[in-house]
């Protein structure tokens, strides 16, 4: 059920689509999902001021449904960030949030 929004700057140290792949993918491995529901997309963005020494960002929003403990929610962001990391520059901004969509207010068809 996840819906992964990466953010980040059009000067990506790979390409976004190789990006999202990996996401992906380490969304799947953190054995939190099953592959057929996780949804990941990127934008970029063209403007956009960081803090001094920072040359690009990334930041990944996880929505997931509400009901994860917080060891869970704590595990997939130190994945994500981890895998941001190792393919990313150091004077990137990475950053990851998860967020919790409430049950009853969700919809999809």
């Amino acid at each position: 059920m996840p819906h992964i929004i990466i953010e980040h700057s059009e000067d990506l140290p790979l390409l976004p689509q190789v990006l999202v792949e990996k996401i992906h993918t380490t969304t799947f491995e953190s054995g939190l999902f099953d592959l057929e529901t996780i949804k990941t997309r990127a934008i970029a963005y063209q403007h956009y001021q960081l803090g001094v020494g920072k040359e690009g960002f990334i930041h990944i929003a996880v929505h997931i449904m509400a009901g994860r403990s917080i060891e869970q929610k704590q595990l997939l962001s130190e994945q994500l960030l981890a895998c941001l990391q190792t393919y990313c520059r150091a004077s990137d901004s990475l950053s990851v949030n998860i967020y919790e969509m409430d049950h009853e207010i969700y919809r999809k068809n």
